[in-house]
C-alpha cells in the first residue's frame, strides 16, 4: 500500500504580518517545532501565525522514499510517481482465514502478519519479492483480491480577529451570505482522515467528537505534523469567537482520525480503516486531504463501504500540475477538488483532468495550527475542506438530502470560470456556497410540498368537453 501524501505545499518561512501581505517568497524549510525561529507574535495572544507552503516539503518525502531501501518507487512519468512497501503485500480475504490457515500461509510465504482488519490482511516476507506475493495469493480461491502495500501522501461578519485582514478566502466564495442561510448543525459530524487535530487548540475546544489512531489503536488522534489542524481549521474552527480564524461552518462537530503519521505519509490500509471507523461511528461527510497515483483496492473498498452508508465524501486532487488520475480523488464516490488562487485562476501548483468536479481557494490559505497557532499553507489539501465544510452545511440545511444528491448540488451550484461549462482545469467551476445552498433549500421545499390533489374527472368525453366550453 502506498503512502498516502498530504497534497499541500511544503516548505516553511516565518514571515511578519506586513510580509505575509506582500507575498514574500518562502524558502524551504521544517514546519514549526516547540524551539522554532523567532516570530512576529500578535500583541494581544500568545499564538502565532506562520506562513507555510508545504509542496516542497511533499517534494522531500518523494525524495526520502525514493532513496529508502525497503520501499518500492513506481514511475508513471517523469515527475509522478507512487510507492509500496518492499516484500509487503495487501490481501482482502472472502472470509478471514482460520488460525491454522493463517499459520500454513506464513510458513508458506516465510514470513509474518503486520496488520489486519476484518478480512483485510498485510503480509510482509523474508525472501519473496512483493510480485511473488501477489501472484501466490492472486492463485488462491479464498483470495478475492491481493495488491502491494501502497504509501499516500497529504495532498452574519465573523469577528476573529485574523478574518478581515487574512481570510480572502471566504469572502471567495461568498461565505458571509452562506451563513445568513445557515451556520450548520451539530447533528451533522464532518470527519478528517489525515495527521489528526489538535486536540489542545483553543479553537476546537467544544467542537470535536470522538476521533480514532488507526495508528496506535487508541481514541487519541492528536496531531503531530500540523496537517490535519490546518485542515479542520479551514472546515470549523470556532467562529465569532473573537480570536484566531473563521472556519466554513459554524456548529458541525469534527471527528478527528488519524492516519497519516508525523513524517507526513500513511498507507492505503491505515486510510480505509480510518474512513470505514468514520462511516461507523456517524460521520456524514468524510475529508480526504490525501492521495497517490496508484489505485488501491482496498482503498476504493473503504469508499464504496462508506458510499453505500450514504456518506458525503471529497479528496483533494494533487499539487503536481498534472493529468494524472490521483487516488482517492479520482474514484466515481468522491468530490475531487482543484485549487484557485485569489484571482480565481488556477493555482500553479493544481492538478487537473477528466477526474476534477469542483475549484476552491487553496492559496495562502489562514487556519489553525498546532500548539496553538495559526498558520497560512497552499495546496489542494487546503482547497478540499472548502468543499467539504459546504457538502456539511448542506446536510445541515436538508439532512433528507442522500450524498449522490449532495453532490449534483455541489456540482451545479459553481460559478463558471475557463472555458464555458466542465473543463479539465476547473471541473463545473469555483464553488459558490449560498447559491449551494439556495438549491439544497429548494430541494427540502420540493420534498415537503404536499401534492395537490387531483380534480376527478366526470363522465365521458363529451361530459368533459362540455366543461371546457361552458
Amino acid at each position: 500500500m502506498g503512502r498516502f501524501a498530504r497534497y499541500s505545499v511544503g516548505g516553511l518561512a516565518i514571515l511578519a504580518a506586513a510580509y505575509f501581505l506582500l507575498a514574500q517568497p518562502e524558502r524551504s524549510a521544517a514546519p514549526p517545532k516547540p524551539a522554532s525561529p523567532p516570530v512576529v507574535q500578535q500583541a494581544e495572544k500568545k499564538s502565532k501565525f506562520y506562513r507555510i507552503n508545504y509542496i516542497s516539503e511533499v517534494q522531500e518525502s518523494r525524495t526520502q522514499l525514493h532513496n529508502n531501501e525497503n520501499v518500492i518507487t513506481i514511475h508513471h512519468s517523469s515527475n509522478q510517481t507512487s510507492h509500496y512497501m518492499k516484500r509487503e503485500v495487501t490481501v482482502k480475504f472472502k472470509r478471514s482465514p482460520s488460525p491454522a490457515v493463517l499459520k500454513q500461509t506464513l510458513a508458506s510465504i516465510n514470513g509474518w502478519q503486520k496488520a489486519h482488519h476484518g478480512n483485510i490482511f498485510i503480509f510482509k516476507s523474508r525472501t519473496m519479492s512483493t510480485d511473488q506475493l501477489i501472484a501466490y495469493f492472486s492463485k488462491r480461491p479464498d483470495v478475492q483480491f491481493a495488491e502491494p502495500n501502497y504509501l499516500l501522501l497529504p495532498n452574519v461578519t465573523p469577528n476573529d480577529t485574523l478574518y478581515p485582514r487574512y481570510q480572502w478566502n471566504m469572502s471567495a466564495i461568498d461565505m458571509e451570505n452562506a451563513w445568513d442561510i445557515t451556520k450548520g448543525s451539530e447533528n451533522v459530524v464532518i470527519a478528517i482522515v489525515d495527521t489528526g487535530v489538535d486536540l489542545n487548540h483553543p479553537e476546537f475546544q467544544g467542537k470535536l467528537v470522538k476521533g480514532y489512531n488507526v495508528l496506535n489503536g487508541s481514541d487519541r488522534p492528536q496531531d503531530d505534523n500540523g496537517h490535519g489542524t490546518h485542515v479542520a481549521g479551514i472546515i470549523a474552527a470556532k467562529t465569532n469567537n473573537q480570536q484566531g480564524v473563521a472556519g466554513i461552518t459554524w456548529n458541525n462537530k469534527i471527528m478527528p482520525i488519524k492516519g497519516i503519521g508525523s513524517d507526513g505519509s500513511g498507507s492505503s490500509f491505515d486510510i480505509a480503516k480510518g474512513i470505514i471507523w468514520a462511516a461507523d461511528h456517524g460521520a456524514s461527510v468524510i475529508n480526504m486531504s490525501v492521495g497517490n497515483y496508484h489505485p488501491s483496492n482496498v482503498l476504493h473498498d473503504a469508499i464504496k463501504y462508506a458510499f453505500s452508508k450514504n456518506v458525503v465524501m471529497v479528496a483533494a486532487s494533487g499539487n503536481d500540475h498534472t493529468s494524472q488520475p490521483s487516488f482517492p480523488a479520482a474514484y466515481p464516490e468522491v468530490l475531487s477538488v482543484a485549487a484557485v488562487d485569489w484571482q480565481g485562476k488556477q493555482a500553479e501548483f493544481s492538478n487537473f483532468g477528466s477526474h476534477i468536479d469542483i475549484s476552491a481557494p487553496g492559496v495562502d490559505i489562514p487556519s489553525t495550527y498546532t500548539q496553538n497557532h495559526y498558520a497560512s499553507l497552499s495546496g489542494t489539501s487546503m482547497a478540499c475542506p472548502h468543499v467539504t465544510g459546504l457538502a456539511g452545511l448542506i446536510r445541515s440545511l436538508n439532512p433528507s438530502l442522500k450524498n449522490t444528491e449532495v453532490m449534483k448540488i455541489m456540482r451545479q451550484a459553481t460559478r463558471d470560470v475557463g472555458e464555458p461549462g466542465w473543463d479539465q482545469n476547473y471541473g463545473y467551476g469555483i464553488m459558490d456556497a449560498p447559491r449551494a445552498l439556495d438549491l439544497a433549500g429548494v430541494q427540502m421545499q420540493n420534498t415537503n410540498r404536499k401534492p395537490q390533489p387531483v380534480p376527478k374527472q366526470k363522465g365521458g368525453f363529451f361530459e368533459r368537453l362540455k366543461d371546457l366550453f361552458m
